[in-house]
C-alpha cells in the first residue's frame, strides 16, 4: 500500500511539474505578474514568476548551474545576459516570429550566439519632482554635467550597478560617452550629491514620485510610469547623450522544464505578449515590430543616443572590470 501510495506521489509531482515553468523576471511587478497570469491562462501552464534586478539574477543563474532550478529568464537590461551567455549558462534559441523584431533586438542574437535575445529597449534620463526642486528654488537639470553642480547635493539618487542591470547601463554608458578615466572622475564628482545608491534602478521612479528625493537618474519608461499615476515627475533627456538598454530573454541551459520555457519565450515575443507592458503601465520599446504604438512609450528619435557597444560591455570581462572600479574609486569614495 505504501509503495503504491508512493508511486502516486511521484506521479503527481511529474505531472505538476510538466504543467509548471519557473521564471526569473526583471521588469515591474505588476508587468511580471499580468505576463505570468496571461500565460497560465492561454496554455493551463502555471508559472512561478520572482522579481528580482539584472545583478541578482545573474547571480542565481550562476549559482544554480550544476542543478538549475530556473527554466527562463526575461527582462531588464541585456548586459548581464549576455555575460550568462558568454559562460554558457544559456540555451540557444530563436522565436519563430524573429523576423518580425526590430533590427537592434535580432542584433542581441546576432552577438551572443543566439543565447540572448532583444526583448524591450529604453534610454537612460533623469526624472525630476518639479515641486520639490520649485520649493527649493532649484533649476531642472539638462545635462549630466549640470548634475555635479553644488546645489544638488543630497538632491540625486541613482542606483548600484553590482546589483543593477540598470545601473551598470549608466555607468558604461558615461564611460563609453566619456573615456573610461574621465567618466570616473565624472562618477566621483557626482558622489557628492548622491543621497544614495538603491539595489534596483526601478526604486528611482517611486523615489522621485513622492519627493522623497528631487532627481532620479534611471530609465526614462520608469519616471513615465509615476508620471501616469499622477505625481509631479518631468522626464529629461541628458543634452550630451544618453546610454540605453535592450532587455533580455534567454533559456537556463539545462532547464528541468525547456519545453514549456520554450512556449512561454514564443509567447513574450509574441504581439500579445510584448503588448502586456504598456497594458502594464510599463512603458519600454516593445521589440516585436508588429505591436499596437503606444504614444506613452518615447520614441528613438528624441533622444540623443549613444553608439552603445552591447558586444564589449555585456561581455563579462569588461563587465566584471567596470563594476570593480566602481566598487573601489566610487562606492566608498568619501563625500
Amino acid at each position: 500500500m505504501k509503495q503504491t501510495l508512493l508511486a502516486v506521489a511521484i506521479l503527481l509531482s511529474s505531472v505538476a511539474q510538466a504543467q509548471s515553468v519557473n521564471v526569473i523576471c526583471g521588469t515591474n511587478a505588476p508587468w511580471c505578474d499580468a505576463a505570468a497570469k496571461a500565460f497560465g491562462v492561454k496554455t493551463g501552464i502555471t508559472v512561478n514568476s520572482v522579481c528580482m534586478p539584472g545583478g541578482e539574477a545573474l547571480a542565481r543563474v550562476k549559482a544554480e548551474k550544476d542543478n538549475p532550478k530556473t527554466d527562463i529568464w526575461w527582462a531588464g537590461t541585456g548586459d548581464p545576459f549576455l555575460q550568462a551567455a558568454e559562460e554558457n549558462l544559456l540555451e540557444a534559441y530563436r522565436p519563430s516570429n524573429f523576423a518580425q523584431l526590430h533590427p537592434w533586438s535580432q542584433n542581441q542574437y546576432k552577438i551572443s550566439n543566439d543565447k540572448v535575445g532583444g526583448f524591450y529597449s529604453g534610454a537612460i534620463g533623469f526624472g525630476v519632482n518639479t515641486e520639490v526642486l520649485k520649493k527649493k528654488n532649484l533649476p531642472i537639470p539638462q545635462c549630466w554635467s549640470d548634475l555635479l553642480k553644488p546645489i544638488y547635493k543630497g538632491e540625486i539618487e541613482s542606483s548600484n550597478p553590482a546589483t543593477s542591470g540598470g545601473a551598470y547601463t549608466i555607468v558604461a554608458g558615461l564611460v563609453q560617452l566619456m573615456g573610461e578615466d574621465k567618466a570616473f572622475e565624472y562618477q566621483k564628482a557626482l558622489h557628492k550629491n548622491i543621497t544614495q545608491y538603491t539595489r534596483s534602478s526601478t526604486a528611482q521612479g517611486t523615489n522621485v514620485g513622492r519627493g522623497e528625493v528631487a532627481i532620479g537618474i534611471s530609465f526614462i519608461h520608469g519616471f513615465i510610469e509615476v508620471i501616469e499615476t499622477g505625481f509631479p515627475v518631468d522626464v529629461v533627456v541628458p543634452c550630451e547623450g544618453t546610454s540605453y538598454e535592450v532587455g533580455g530573454i534567454g533559456l537556463i541551459k539545462g532547464a528541468r522544464n525547456m519545453d514549456n520555457a520554450k512556449k512561454f519565450y514564443e509567447f513574450m515575443m509574441s504581439v500579445e505578449g510584448q503588448s502586456l507592458g504598456a497594458a502594464s503601465k510599463t512603458y519600454q520599446q516593445p521589440a516585436n515590430k508588429n505591436t499596437p504604438p503606444n504614444a506613452k512609450i518615447l520614441q528613438a528619435d528624441k533622444v540623443k543616443l549613444i553608439d552603445y557597444d552591447f558586444k564589449k560591455y555585456g561581455s563579462s570581462e569588461t563587465r566584471k572590470a567596470v563594476i570593480a572600479r566602481w566598487e573601489r574609486d566610487i562606492s566608498n569614495a568619501s563625500k
